[in-house]
């Protein structure tokens, strides 16, 4: 069969111009990769020596325009403090002229707005008009970047108090400038300065400090620092990859003592490393300016969050604002923390291991499927930045396990002891000491299900309760409550020791190998945390009968487990 030179010619063009549809694109793509690591170096720079906070997007999600040209932008920088946009070559300029939020600044007289021109929020509306903002295709209107109030150019010059900034809505979470300014003035540091100087903040002031693990589950800590910078103070806002809670806790110590409320954005792990610092803070004899603990659930499992009403995940379903909202309603409760010490058996040149427990400790398939997760982890850790994608994990190696049985004869090689006194176990591959209500990313796992007559959980009483498992199958069927686990009973004090072999172990999500030894798990302290209570975590869950009453030790049986009602 023969073409005609024609044919030959459509051909050859076709095949042009899908090489050229295929390969743009490509080396487009190419190119931004080569030039994203140039740009990432100079704003960083940029942001160390100057006065914003500039991170680099290659489309920005809404019409954007540059605030030094007026231009119109799709790729450029912006401050996420006080929100200023900034082509790429208008970056320095916009750095130079245009201020930033003042985190310490003297207060004469009234504290003023800052205004800022452009890029307003589509979805806000004129102070003084009542009109919707932002819709105009040029950079107009004003945004003032401390209380967030938006106003039409035509309108400013009407706007009542004009130059006299309230700080808005968030206020009493908020430290502002000025009393860091008085805070850096004082002689004496004592808490009762802080106090008084508490007074130029108004009544209910309650600063919230926000901690975020921008490594942690679904890699929103990046995004939610920017958001919480824009409506707080940047100073009480910190990244946890560049300063631990140790240091970051240290704020407290210049606020009124009792007052502070501590957001960790992050894990369970994260929440943990949180209240390390603060055991520490109690040594230093820091316990005036303990603050109280809440979280904003970006891990995998989250069970301590889902017991304290936070929910099994944060996704940016709700906006920041409510996050805030939030915080200011939740209740104060007592949490007990755990130690668990881990003594090697008849090897003097091994040392002790002593582990603080917030959550649960296991021996067994569930310890095995987290170890192996953290190890695929440590190898590619760039493959886990999505929950989906570890829980998709943590179920593959639940099949495996399921197949192998690493775990079996478990009750052979260990002995278990609650408040002293030997448990005969049955044929088990697995123990859980629970301390909290959820276990396993979202299971209830005391109260099980059916009509058994068990207690509810309480994160204040104490008590321990320990449990069994028959193997991974058997987890795999109390997750979808097909199953309970096998209750073995309510402790004070736990004690294991495990005779031979060597078995998996994890504590809160870390987990290890580890040989014969002896674990004896006690009460440690009482961590302050709050309580989400507004709304329930649980889709079985039923909320509270409108005819109770409330009471100062509420154990609530149908809501998030284990909590108890103490007013701050």
């Amino acid at each position: 069969m023969e073409y005609s030179t024609e044919e030959l010619e459509e051909d050859w063009t076709l095949l042009l111009w899908t090489s050229v549809a295929v390969l743009v694109p490509v080396f487009i793509t190419l190119w931004c990769s080569f030039q994203r690591p140039k740009r990432k170096v100079m704003l960083q720079d940029l942001s160390r020596k100057g006065k914003h906070g500039w991170h680099y997007t290659d489309l920005f999600n809404k019409p954007t325009y540059c605030c030094v040209c007026s231009q119109p932008i799709l790729q450029g920088a912006f401050c996420d403090c006080c929100g200023i946009c900034a082509d790429e070559e208008c970056i320095q300029r916009a750095d130079r002229s245009l201020p930033c939020k003042e985190i310490m600044t003297q207060k004469d007289g009234e504290f003023c707005h800052r205004w800022v021109r452009g890029n307003i929020p589509l979805t806000s509306y004129c102070t003084v008009c009542k009109q919707q903002c932002g819709t105009q295709p040029k950079l107009c209107d004003y945004r003032c970047i401390w209380c967030q109030s938006t106003v039409h150019d035509d309108c400013l010059s009407s706007l009542k108090d004009r130059d006299q900034c309230d700080l808005g809505e968030f206020r009493s979470v908020i430290i502002p400038p000025y009393y860091l300014f008085q805070v850096n003035k004082l002689y004496s540091r004592q808490p009762d300065e802080y106090s008084k100087l508490a007074e130029l903040c108004g009544s209910g002031w309650t600063p919230v400090l926000v901690l975020a693990n921008t490594r942690s589950g679904n890699n929103m800590g990046d995004v939610l620092l920017g958001e919480f910078r824009t409506l707080l103070n940047p100073v009480q806002v910190f990244d946890l990859s560049e300063l631990p809670p140790s240091k970051a806790l240290q704020m407290c110590t210049v606020l009124p003592p009792g007052s502070v409320r501590v957001l960790v954005c992050g894990g369970d792990g994260t929440v943990g490393w949180v209240l390390d610092a603060i055991d520490t803070m109690k040594l230093k004899g820091q316990d005036r300016f303990i603050p109280y603990v809440t979280i904003l659930p970006l891990g995998t499992g989250n069970d301590l969050s889902n017991s304290l009403g936070w929910g099994a995940g944060y996704a940016g379903e709700i906006p920041v604002e409510q996050v805030l909202r939030n915080v200011l309603e939740a209740e104060v409760v007592k949490m007990d923390r755990w130690k668990v010490q881990v003594v090697p058996k008849g090897r003097y040149f091994l040392k002790s291991k002593v582990l603080a427990m917030n959550n649960y400790f296991s021996v067994g398939p569930d310890a095995l499927m987290a170890l192996n997760f953290h190890a695929h982890r440590e190898k590619t850790p760039s493959f886990f930045s999505s929950r989906i994608i570890n829980k998709a994990v943590y179920f593959l190696y639940g099949t495996k396990d399921c197949l192998v049985q690493e775990c079996k004869d478990l009750d052979k090689k260990i002995e278990l002891e609650l408040d002293g006194e030997r448990v005969t176990l049955p044929s088990l591959e697995g123990i859980i000491v629970c301390n909290i209500g959820y276990w396993g990313g979202g299971c209830r796992l005391w109260e099980g299900m059916g009509d058994e007559p068990y207690p509810p959980t309480r994160v204040d009483d104490g008590l321990l309760e320990v449990m069994g498992v028959y193997g991974s199958f058997h987890c795999a069927q109390i997750q979808v409550k097909m199953a309970n686990p096998v209750r073995l009973g309510q402790a004070h004090t736990v004690r294991l020791v495990l005779k031979s072999s060597q078995m998996p172990m994890q504590v809160d999500g870390e987990p290890w190998a580890q040989g014969p030894c002896t674990i004896t798990i006690t009460h440690k302290t009482q961590a302050p945390m709050l309580y989400h209570s507004t709304e329930q975590t649980d889709d079985d869950d039923s909320s509270l009968s409108d005819t109770e009453e409330p009471s100062d030790n509420l154990t609530d049986q149908q809501g998030p487990s284990k909590r108890v009602s103490v007013k701050p």
